[in-house]
Protein backbone atom coordinates (compact mmCIF):
# COMPACT_ATOMS: atom_id res chain seq x y z
CA UNK A 1 0.00 0.00 0.00
CA UNK A 2 1.64 3.25 -1.02
CA UNK A 3 1.03 6.42 0.96
CA UNK A 4 2.75 9.68 1.19
CA UNK A 5 3.63 12.13 3.88
CA UNK A 6 2.90 15.62 3.03
CA UNK A 7 4.25 18.87 4.77
CA UNK A 8 4.43 23.08 3.46
CA UNK A 9 6.06 26.10 4.95
CA UNK A 10 4.49 28.97 4.02
CA UNK A 11 4.62 32.70 4.02
CA UNK A 12 1.72 33.16 7.23
CA UNK A 13 -0.52 31.55 8.72
CA UNK A 14 -3.93 32.23 6.18
CA UNK A 15 -4.30 31.32 2.48
CA UNK A 16 -7.37 33.35 2.70
CA UNK A 17 -5.43 36.57 3.67
CA UNK A 18 -3.14 36.37 0.83
CA UNK A 19 -0.67 33.76 2.35
CA UNK A 20 1.13 31.34 -0.06
CA UNK A 21 3.50 28.09 -0.18
CA UNK A 22 6.90 28.49 0.18
CA UNK A 23 8.14 25.00 0.52
CA UNK A 24 6.81 21.84 -0.21
CA UNK A 25 8.17 18.15 0.77
CA UNK A 26 6.37 14.61 0.30
CA UNK A 27 7.86 11.13 1.53
CA UNK A 28 6.66 8.16 -0.05
CA UNK A 29 5.68 5.18 2.48
CA UNK A 30 5.31 1.40 1.20
CA UNK A 31 3.22 -0.40 3.91
CA UNK A 32 3.74 2.56 6.54
CA UNK A 33 7.22 2.13 5.95
CA UNK A 34 9.09 5.71 4.57
CA UNK A 35 10.77 4.76 1.13
CA UNK A 36 13.85 6.47 -0.11
CA UNK A 37 11.17 7.97 -2.34
CA UNK A 38 10.79 12.04 -1.76
CA UNK A 39 10.40 14.94 -3.12
CA UNK A 40 11.05 18.89 -2.35
CA UNK A 41 11.11 22.35 -3.59
CA UNK A 42 11.03 26.11 -2.57
CA UNK A 43 8.44 28.22 -4.22
CA UNK A 44 9.53 31.80 -5.34
CA UNK A 45 5.91 33.53 -4.71
CA UNK A 46 4.75 37.32 -4.91
CA UNK A 47 3.95 37.48 -0.95
CA UNK A 48 6.09 38.91 2.00
CA UNK A 49 7.25 36.27 3.98
CA UNK A 50 5.99 36.89 7.81
CA UNK A 51 8.94 37.81 10.35
CA UNK A 52 7.63 34.99 12.30
CA UNK A 53 7.54 32.25 8.96
CA UNK A 54 11.31 33.35 8.40
CA UNK A 55 12.41 32.51 12.29
CA UNK A 56 10.94 29.14 12.09
CA UNK A 57 11.94 28.13 8.52
CA UNK A 58 15.09 30.13 7.90
CA UNK A 59 13.47 30.59 4.53
CA UNK A 60 13.93 34.51 3.18
CA UNK A 61 12.75 36.43 -0.04
CA UNK A 62 16.39 36.54 -1.12
CA UNK A 63 16.64 32.69 -0.89
CA UNK A 64 13.67 32.46 -2.90
CA UNK A 65 13.72 34.98 -5.67
CA UNK A 66 15.60 32.58 -7.95
CA UNK A 67 13.40 29.17 -6.93
CA UNK A 68 10.69 28.48 -9.53
CA UNK A 69 7.04 28.89 -8.90
CA UNK A 70 4.59 26.35 -7.27
CA UNK A 71 3.02 26.46 -11.20
CA UNK A 72 6.19 24.74 -12.38
CA UNK A 73 6.32 22.32 -9.90
CA UNK A 74 2.55 21.56 -9.78
CA UNK A 75 2.83 18.47 -12.69
CA UNK A 76 5.90 17.07 -10.94
CA UNK A 77 3.90 17.19 -7.61
CA UNK A 78 0.69 15.52 -8.34
CA UNK A 79 2.17 13.13 -10.34
CA UNK A 80 4.28 12.24 -7.68
CA UNK A 81 0.95 11.89 -5.04
CA UNK A 82 -1.04 10.42 -7.83
CA UNK A 83 -4.62 9.55 -6.22
CA UNK A 84 -2.47 7.81 -2.90
CA UNK A 85 -3.56 8.36 0.85
CA UNK A 86 -1.73 11.78 1.81
CA UNK A 87 -0.51 11.94 5.64
CA UNK A 88 -0.35 15.11 6.60
CA UNK A 89 -0.04 16.78 10.46
CA UNK A 90 -2.87 18.91 11.20
CA UNK A 91 -3.99 18.37 7.48
CA UNK A 92 -6.94 21.67 7.34
CA UNK A 93 -3.79 23.72 7.68
CA UNK A 94 -1.86 22.39 4.55
CA UNK A 95 -4.37 20.64 2.39
CA UNK A 96 -6.24 24.39 2.74
CA UNK A 97 -2.45 25.94 1.43
CA UNK A 98 -1.95 23.35 -1.39
CA UNK A 99 -5.60 23.72 -3.24
CA UNK A 100 -5.18 27.67 -2.79
CA UNK A 101 -2.27 26.92 -5.04
CA UNK A 102 -3.65 24.94 -7.23
CA UNK A 103 -6.89 27.23 -7.53
CA UNK A 104 -4.78 30.26 -8.14
CA UNK A 105 -3.68 27.81 -11.19
CA UNK A 106 -7.09 27.11 -12.47
CA UNK A 107 -6.32 23.25 -11.28
CA UNK A 108 -8.76 20.46 -9.54
CA UNK A 109 -8.68 20.69 -5.76
CA UNK A 110 -7.21 17.72 -3.92
CA UNK A 111 -9.14 14.45 -4.28
CA UNK A 112 -6.89 12.42 -2.12
CA UNK A 113 -7.70 10.71 0.95
CA UNK A 114 -5.93 11.95 3.74
CA UNK A 115 -4.98 10.97 7.06
CA UNK A 116 -4.60 13.67 9.90
CA UNK A 117 -1.94 12.82 11.93
CA UNK A 118 -3.04 15.21 14.62
CA UNK A 119 -6.37 13.46 15.28
CA UNK A 120 -4.77 10.44 14.80
CA UNK A 121 -2.28 10.62 17.80
CA UNK A 122 -4.98 12.09 20.01
CA UNK A 123 -7.29 9.09 19.84
CA UNK A 124 -4.21 6.64 19.86
CA UNK A 125 -2.59 8.74 22.65
CA UNK A 126 -5.35 9.94 24.27
CA UNK A 127 -3.79 13.19 24.75
CA UNK A 128 -4.79 17.07 23.91
CA UNK A 129 -1.08 17.64 23.17
CA UNK A 130 -0.01 16.33 19.68
CA UNK A 131 2.57 18.48 17.99
CA UNK A 132 5.42 16.85 16.02
CA UNK A 133 8.03 17.91 18.80
CA UNK A 134 5.91 16.11 21.49
CA UNK A 135 5.00 13.05 19.58
CA UNK A 136 8.64 12.83 18.27
CA UNK A 137 9.59 12.66 21.93
CA UNK A 138 7.30 10.36 23.14
CA UNK A 139 8.68 8.07 20.53
CA UNK A 140 11.73 8.96 20.86
CA UNK A 141 12.50 9.90 17.33
CA UNK A 142 15.53 11.65 16.51
CA UNK A 143 15.14 15.36 16.60
CA UNK A 144 18.79 16.94 16.49
CA UNK A 145 18.41 17.72 12.97
CA UNK A 146 15.41 20.15 13.71
CA UNK A 147 16.79 23.40 14.66
CA UNK A 148 14.78 24.89 12.05
CA UNK A 149 11.40 23.98 10.37
CA UNK A 150 11.57 22.18 7.13
CA UNK A 151 8.79 20.77 4.69
CA UNK A 152 11.22 17.91 3.81
CA UNK A 153 12.82 16.91 7.23
CA UNK A 154 9.17 17.72 8.79
CA UNK A 155 7.44 14.87 6.36
CA UNK A 156 10.78 12.42 7.64
CA UNK A 157 9.80 12.69 11.13
CA UNK A 158 6.54 12.92 10.73
CA UNK A 159 6.78 9.66 8.64
CA UNK A 160 8.45 7.57 11.73
CA UNK A 161 5.66 8.97 14.29
CA UNK A 162 2.96 7.78 11.86
CA UNK A 163 4.08 4.44 11.93
CA UNK A 164 4.75 4.66 15.59
CA UNK A 165 0.92 5.60 15.82
CA UNK A 166 -0.13 2.59 13.49
CA UNK A 167 1.62 -0.19 15.86
CA UNK A 168 4.33 -0.48 13.54
CA UNK A 169 8.42 -0.60 14.87
CA UNK A 170 7.47 0.95 18.38
CA UNK A 171 10.48 2.10 19.88
CA UNK A 172 10.28 -0.44 22.62
CA UNK A 173 11.17 -3.17 20.48
CA UNK A 174 15.01 -2.26 20.27
CA UNK A 175 15.33 -2.26 16.31
CA UNK A 176 17.81 0.15 15.66
CA UNK A 177 21.39 -1.29 14.60
CA UNK A 178 22.97 -0.49 18.36
CA UNK A 179 20.66 -1.90 20.28
CA UNK A 180 20.20 -5.12 17.97
CA UNK A 181 23.93 -5.71 18.13
CA UNK A 182 24.06 -5.34 21.68
CA UNK A 183 21.24 -7.68 22.37
CA UNK A 184 23.20 -10.21 19.94
CA UNK A 185 26.46 -9.66 22.61
CA UNK A 186 24.19 -10.34 25.32
CA UNK A 187 22.96 -13.20 23.74
CA UNK A 188 26.35 -14.76 22.92
CA UNK A 189 27.76 -13.85 26.65
CA UNK A 190 24.94 -15.91 28.09
CA UNK A 191 25.27 -18.90 25.77
CA UNK A 192 29.01 -19.24 27.01
CA UNK A 193 27.79 -19.40 30.25
CA UNK A 194 25.13 -22.20 29.68
CA UNK A 195 26.17 -25.81 30.80
CA UNK A 196 25.52 -28.67 28.15
CA UNK A 197 24.42 -31.35 29.69
CA UNK A 198 24.38 -34.64 27.10
CA UNK A 199 22.27 -37.90 27.80
CA UNK A 200 23.38 -41.04 26.54
CA UNK A 201 21.25 -44.05 26.57
CA UNK A 202 23.07 -47.36 28.28
CA UNK A 203 23.34 -50.86 26.77
CA UNK A 204 20.45 -52.08 28.67
CA UNK A 205 17.85 -49.06 27.06
CA UNK A 206 19.21 -49.55 23.54
CA UNK A 207 18.33 -53.77 24.16
CA UNK A 208 14.68 -53.29 25.03
CA UNK A 209 14.45 -50.65 22.45
CA UNK A 210 15.19 -53.27 19.97
CA UNK A 211 13.53 -56.12 21.30
CA UNK A 212 10.25 -53.31 21.37
CA UNK A 213 10.70 -52.43 17.53
CA UNK A 214 10.57 -56.47 16.88
CA UNK A 215 7.94 -57.01 18.68
CA UNK A 216 5.81 -54.61 16.29
CA UNK A 217 4.06 -56.21 13.26
CA UNK A 218 4.06 -54.36 10.06
CA UNK A 219 5.20 -50.83 11.44
CA UNK A 220 4.33 -47.97 9.56
CA UNK A 221 7.41 -46.48 8.94
CA UNK A 222 8.43 -49.23 6.77
CA UNK A 223 5.63 -48.25 4.33
CA UNK A 224 7.94 -45.33 3.03
CA UNK A 225 11.44 -45.31 1.00
CA UNK A 226 13.65 -43.05 2.62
Amino acid sequence: MREVVIDTETTGLSYKTGDRVIEVGCVELINHVATKNSLQFYCRVDKKISESAQKITGITERFLSDKNTFGDHCEEFLAFIADDPLIIHNADFDVGFINNELSLLGRPTLSNPVVDTVSMARSVLNTRVANLDYLCRRFKVDLSERELHGALLDSRLLAEVYLELKGGKQFSMNLSKRDVEKNKKQSNETNKNKTIVSFVASDKEIALHNKMLDEIKQPIWKKYNY
